[in-house]
């Protein structure tokens, strides 16, 4: 560890900053302790304004931490110097911190509010961690231990040890379909009848949209299984469980990068990851911390990892394959399952929004409840990149579209700003060598993206097929987010019959168009030629050109409508509920 600096104000800056840390840390923990009482109290629209509210604690924080700085030194907190020393009294603070990575992550949030983004280094900020992290050696603080040879009983004393406060259904039913999912699928052929079973159930109970989970890990014998229980409120203050998750690639699901983060109380968040990662091998560390609600942290470990992983790789970046859009260009490199995506400088038409409407729909996206069919994007400014990374043909595509946004320096590219997201298959490439099974799967999934879409109150505007993605579970999932909008913004209407020969003959068109007027019947152009995918939708979803379908659902939203949203498959479901007319399944 580093003798602690003699520079005062360095040190008065570290506890500034560490003071704003502890204030921030505390009002996150209490916006996720009111998730239990939203959840029993059935208030969904609360629901939603608390994650928005909750995105704005870490900003809100910054800003004050900020000004209190400007306070407590006279000397010029721009010095870089200052910055160094610093670095150096708040990692000395910090030593030890059961949360100290997110710490790090405050203490650059707030240098980056002060300073540009081509002053940051690891002598000023913590591009590196301070701490080397490691197996946590108290983990078993975050979780609760039920041993035994019943598994009924340990489920039994589970749910009854739960923090609710309201009651249960129908206790004794929900422990028919926990045994009897548990038979199927962990039991199998196994002769596991009468061996002991551990189950580790973490203390804090997940919250998202109407649901919430109880998420642990069973043990028998050698092997481990995820145990999720997905409990419901079925608004007459009684409680159920609607499903048990024993599946890995069906829990990853669940903390999918296409949906909300969770309310949970989670004091400490790397023991959280750590545990989790275990349960989900292929999710990296920084989704799980974006799923547990450090966004700003995620940053911090996704490029993390993507230095560790240009480290260790020679591919270059390249132009993403596809049809290039009017708004973005997007690159990607091969070897890493992301794409890249900058703002261009100039937009074709049709397109008339400016750059900072694409900013502000990017921005909205991430306080929308994502439903499992939108893309997390990330937000970078001033990027550094290896310039002998990049092939010639993307320097060539960038320096082209973006030139405002790209400087080329003699061996590093610097990006001024860009948007980073998952990598997904487009769907019209997806369709190019698809089967006839695999397309009519495709466009059910495309049609129920729209839908869902749609009933949380969002439409897309921009629907061709390369707007969308196919992930590796095969779910189409949204991403282009520059005419984004509500919902209940747009006027659908009719295209009104020509009242002359004239006026059918004319050039353009012999009605007026308002800037939210959406015509239904336009949506066939979207498939862009592919007549087998368009015959297919239209035989699945061809309520989807009809005004009446968005004009009925714009009705059902401004009535205060909010839909059930299941990251599971409705097989997947427990029999022990009818189905409402909107009950959405997204898994």
């Amino acid at each position: 560890m580093q003798p602690l600096t003699h520079n005062s104000t360095a040190r008065r800056m570290a506890k500034t900053i560490l003071n704003g840390f502890r204030s921030y840390f505390a009002d996150y923990l209490n916006s996720t302790l009111t998730a239990k009482s939203r959840f029993e109290s059935a208030d969904w629209h609360g629901v939603r304004q608390a994650n928005v509210e909750r995105l704005d604690i870490y900003k809100e924080k910054i800003t004050q931490t900020v000004e209190y700085l400007k306070v407590i030194t006279n000397k010029n907190i721009s010095d870089l110097q200052i910055w160094q020393d610093a670095k150096t009294a708040y990692t000395q603070l910090i030593f030890n911190f059961p949360n100290f990575e997110i710490a790090e992550t405050f203490f650059n949030s707030v240098f980056s509010d002060i300073h540009e983004h081509d002053k940051i280094s690891d002598e000023v900020v913590y591009v590196l961690s301070s701490q080397l992290i490691e197996a946590p050696e108290a983990e078993y603080s975050i979780f609760i231990n039920y041993e035994g040879t019943d598994f009924r009983q340990i489920c039994k004393r589970v749910l009854q040890e739960a923090e609710f406060s309201l009651s249960w259904d129908n206790i004794e039913l929900d422990l028919d379909c926990i045994e009897d999912a548990f038979a199927t699928e962990v039991l199998k052929k196994k002769s596991w009848n009468e061996k002991a079973i551990s189950l580790d159930l973490l203390e804090s109970t997940f919250y998202r949209s109407k649901a919430a989970y109880m998420i642990g890990r069973l043990r028998i014998e050698k092997e481990v299984f995820p145990f999720a229980l997905v409990v419901l409120n079925n608004e007459d203050r009684k409680l159920f469980v609607d499903t048990v998750v024993f599946n890995t690639d069906e829990l990853s699901i669940i903390f999918s990068f296409t949906r909300n983060h969770f309310m949970v109380d989670s004091p400490l968040p790397y023991q959280y990851t750590h545990f989790l990662k275990r349960l989900m091998p292929k999710k990296l560390d920084y989704e799980i911390y974006n799923s547990l609600g450090f966004p700003k942290h995620a940053k911090t470990e996704f490029y993390r990892q993507l230095v560790n992983h240009l480290n260790n790789s020679d591919d270059k970046f390249i132009v993403a394959p596809g049809i290039k859009g009017m708004v973005m260009s997007v690159f990607t490199l091969p070897s890493y399952n992301t794409v890249f995506k900058i703002i261009k400088d100039n937009f074709s038409p049709p397109k008339e929004v400016t750059h900072q409407e694409v900013k502000d729909k990017y921005k909205l996206v991430s306080q929308y409840d994502r439903i499992g069919r939108m893309a997390d994007t990330q937000e970078f400014d001033n990027l550094i990149f290896p310039l002998d990374r990049f092939s010639s043909e993307l320097i060539e595509e960038l320096s082209k579209v973006a030139s405002s946004q790209v400087v080329v320096q003699e061996d590093t590219i610097l990006i001024r700003h860009l948007y980073t997201e998952r990598y997904m298959t487009p769907l019209n490439i997806y369709l190019e060598h698809a089967t006839d099974e695999e397309i009519k799967d495709a466009m059910d999934e495309y049609g129920n993206c729209i839908k869902q879409l749609a009933a949380a109150n969002i439409f897309p505007g921009d629907m061709p097929l390369k707007n969308f993605g196919v992930t590796r579970h095969g779910r189409v999932v949204f991403y282009d987010y520059d005419e984004i909008t509500t919902l209940t913004e747009c006027n659908f209407r009719k295209i009104p019959s020509p009242k002359s020969e004239y006026e059918e003959m004319k050039a353009g068109t012999w009605y007026t168009v308002e800037p939210m007027d959406v015509f239904p019947e336009e949506f066939k152009l979207f498939f862009s030629g592919n007549a087998k995918a368009r015959k297919m939708f239209e035989e699945i979803h061809g309520e989807l050109y009809s005004v009446d379908f968005w004009k009925d659902l714009q009705n059902q939203i401004e009535s205060g409508f909010v839909l059930d949203v299941f990251p599971y498959r409705r097989a997947k479901r427990f029999n022990r509920s009818e189905d409402s007319e909107f009950e959405i399944y997204t898994g």
